[in-house]
């Protein structure tokens, strides 16, 4: 590898003078690239030197645009059989935020100050903090597949993410409000009068998903052969997607089996007998006997229901989604028996809940579980030493 000085005249027989590093790559090709300093050119030499030794080396000229790169990626996702709804939300951030600002860059000149620019980019636009982290993850996505092409050896994304180390990890946690009573959480006063409210063809619905907690897509996928009435019991097996697709849980854990209460198998075993009847067998269907929308649950079901039981703000249901039901459920498996709830384990509540971790089930709601005392806990543990 050299790097060498040219001169020459240009057709205004201005005299000029570049820096060339020539060099030979890791397939064997002869490279040339130009610089206007030689400390530039130095620089260069320095680093291909070492990616050409180490065989990681990509030239300017062999790789695309991010752009390009981009479209590499969504065809990879979809041939991963990725959720419609998934591919859609990757294509969006790819074709809105990604495309227009920085779809025309060589993925090589793509560096950690880039990305910082990137990100200002974004703030300026008006994108909101949250949008602007799932567009950087999705480019870090973007880059690690370019690397596994051999089109880019950096990803500056995970580089960045390394820089910035656990402190900004936990500073985006705190910046994280915690679910609370009232605000993200039902009180049990809500949930009372929630119950006493429901009525129509979605009562079973929502007492369904108080008492089990499950997600809006699996109560929609929920089929009657996945219910055991008998032994008060619910196999969650599948969920329905945005787009009206049956499919399997996100995850494994999300396969689970939820005991029933008394009000919910009532409440089934009278719903079954005016169920509108489809292929799918499904225990909550719309008039059809087909998969219902989402958004009628929660227009036609839900909203109607809170305001009635005076669950509002202002004119308004205090509650947009079920999720805020699923919450109350996992406060209740938390709560102390004295207080009305099942005092479960958190092993427990992870498992009702589906969550793929138990991290998942802390991080949402390990501020609910009960403290423990734990000066009257050695205190406790020492009389009963003594007392061997």
């Amino acid at each position: 590898m050299s790097v060498r000085k040219r001169t020459w005249t240009d057709a205004k027989g201005t005299e000029k003078t570049a820096w060339v590093v020539d060099y030979v790559d890791t397939t064997g090709k002869r490279r040339l690239k130009t610089f206007k300093l030689k400390k530039e050119a130095d620089q260069f030499a320095a680093t291909a030197t070492v990616e050409v030794r180490e065989g990681v080396h990509v030239a300017d000229s062999a790789t695309v645009t991010v752009a390009e790169a981009g479209e590499f990626w969504l065809k990879s996702c979809s041939s991963a059989g990725l959720e419609r709804s998934t591919l859609d939300q990757y294509g969006q951030h790819l074709r809105l935020h990604i495309v227009p600002m920085i779809g025309t860059v060589k993925l090589s000149k793509l560096n950690v100050p880039a990305i910082r620019a990137f990100q200002e980019q974004l703030r300026e636009a008006g994108r909101t903090a949250a949008m602007i982290k799932r567009v950087t993850v999705s480019l870090g996505s973007i880059l690690s597949d370019a690397q596994e092409r051999g089109l880019v050896v950096r990803n500056a994304v995970h580089e960045m993410s390394k820089h910035r180390g656990k402190s900004a990890g936990k500073a985006e946690k705190r910046q994280k409000a915690r679910l609370r009573y009232g605000v993200g959480i039902p009180t049990m006063e809500e949930v009372r009068a929630i119950l006493g409210a429901a009525e129509g063809r979605y009562r079973p619905l929502l007492i369904t998903a108080i008492f089990t907690g499950m997600r809006a897509s699996e109560l929609r996928g929920l089929s009657w052969s996945d219910l055991d009435l008998e032994k008060g019991v619910v196999h969650v097996r599948q969920r329905a997607d945005a787009y009206h697709a049956i499919g399997m849980p996100k995850s494994d854990a999300g396969q689970r089996s939820i005991p029933l209460t008394p009000m919910v198998i009532n409440a089934l075993k009278e719903w079954r007998l005016a169920c509108p009847k489809g292929e799918l067998d499904l225990v909550f269907p719309n008039g059809e006997g087909n998969i219902e929308w989402h958004q009628n649950i929660i227009k036609r079901g839900l909203h109607p229901t809170l305001i009635k039981a005076g669950v509002t703000n202002g004119d308004k249901a205090k509650y947009t989604g079920l999720h805020a039901l699923r919450h109350w459920f996992a406060s209740w498996c938390i709560n102390s028996k004295e207080d009305g709830g099942l005092e479960l384990s958190p092993k427990a509540v992870q498992t009702r809940m589906g969550h793929s971790s138990i991290q998942v089930t802390f991080d949402t709601y390990g501020h609910l579980f009960p403290a423990v005392d734990e000066t009257q806990a050695l205190a406790q543990a020492e009389a009963a030493l003594m007392a061997i």
